[in-house]
């Protein structure tokens, strides 16, 4: 481990420093996380594959002690630098999409337009070759011993990672965060669209034994229909949460629940969009309701708590804003994340 006696933990961050201020490398830190500044399917607000940067920029501002985990960071943490190549190509593909998302807004038929044909097909291309990229980069780390977690751009960029996730670690389980479902099957055409990341999770990762979504608030039809049929997957709807309080459960008695469907190995994905839209306004779908920060801590310390074992996590569809607040918001998560990871997953030498 480095030698840390020299560094002030008490200190203002140091931006010479890497995420949170903190001095490891990337061959030093215990857990690596993964920029994927990737925004291509975005159907409402953008600004998604951006926001690594800021987040970089909040993380000086988040105090390294935090009670519960006093010393998670000292086994180190670094945030790789993030691909341009991958952002010119979002940029790019981007724009790409939304022109075709125009044009079958207003009722028009794909497939007697060959430019909108072709464009399709270029956004589909860019999705597969970004989950491919993806899995690449996760895969190569996880194979060497490091933690992993993956910080977005939009909510298709971890399919990649789950699929590196499955072949390193075997049989796990999700738990969803977010106001979405995204269950849809090629939303808006796009394959491996922000709105299908659990539906194509499900349909191409045969480790992947159940999906426990909490926070869900805003969904299509379809997906209704979806999860009537898939015992895989299990939603606490933010409304029956809300009327399960109401009528006298705790919070307590509703977590317990959830965690009792999750296997022994769990992933988080957390989409923030799950929390209240005052903690993250910007994010590129807001629904009104959600979670506060504190309850989603909850539940994850509630999942270390019994036994089970986090594996890796991603944060999704933090998005940048003129004062920074989503970014701000998203770093203070990062970190908690990222404490509860390492200690859920103890070293040996340690």
């Amino acid at each position: 481990m480095i030698d840390l006696t020299s560094f002030d933990p008490n200190s203002a961050g140091n931006p010479n420093n890497n995420i949170f201020g903190l001095p490891f490398s990337e061959e030093d830190a215990r857990l690596v996380l993964l920029p994927v500044p990737w925004e291509v399917t975005v159907s409402f607000g953008s600004g998604t594959a951006r926001a690594a940067e800021q987040i970089m920029k909040a993380s000086l501002q988040v105090d390294l002690f935090d009670p519960e985990y006093p010393i998670s960071w000292k086994e180190g943490i670094f945030f790789r630098e993030q691909d341009k190549k991958i952002l010119l190509r979002s940029d790019y593909l981007r724009k790409e999409a939304e022109l075709y998302i125009d044009y079958i807004s207003k009722g028009e038929v794909v497939d007697e337009n060959q430019f909108m044909r072709k464009t399709l097909r270029e956004v589909n291309e860019g999705g597969y070759f970004l989950n491919n990229w993806v899995y690449q980069q996760t895969k190569e780390m996880l194979d060497s011993g490091k933690l992993v977690a993956l910080v977005g751009g939009d909510h298709s960029t971890p399919l990649g990672y789950l699929k590196a996730i499955g072949e390193t670690y075997g049989d796990f389980g999700i738990l969803q965060i977010d106001a979405h479902m995204d269950l849809r099957e090629a939303y808006e055409g796009f394959v491996y669209s922000h709105a299908s990341i659990m539906f194509n999770a499900l349909k191409e990762i045969p480790q992947l034994k159940k999906i426990v979504q909490a926070g869900i608030r805003d969904f299509s039809e379809g997906e209704w229909e979806y999860v009537k049929g898939e015992e895989r997957v299990k939603i606490y709807f933010e409304k029956d949460i809300r009327f399960r309080l109401y009528e006298g459960e705790t919070f307590r008695q509703i977590v317990d629940e959830m965690i009792e469907q999750l296997p022994q190995q769990v992933y988080i994905s957390f989409d923030i969009d799950g929390l209240d839209p005052k903690l993250a306004p910007n994010t590129g779908t807001p629904v009104q309701g959600g979670f506060e920060t504190e309850q989603v801590f909850y539940i994850f310390e509630k999942i270390r708590k019994t036994g089970k074992t986090i594996i890796g996590f991603d944060l999704s569809e933090v998005s940048t804003s003129e004062n920074g607040w989503d970014a701000n918001v998203g770093a203070r998560i990062l970190f908690k994340l990222c404490n509860i990871l390492i200690a859920s997953n103890p070293a040996k030498n340690v």
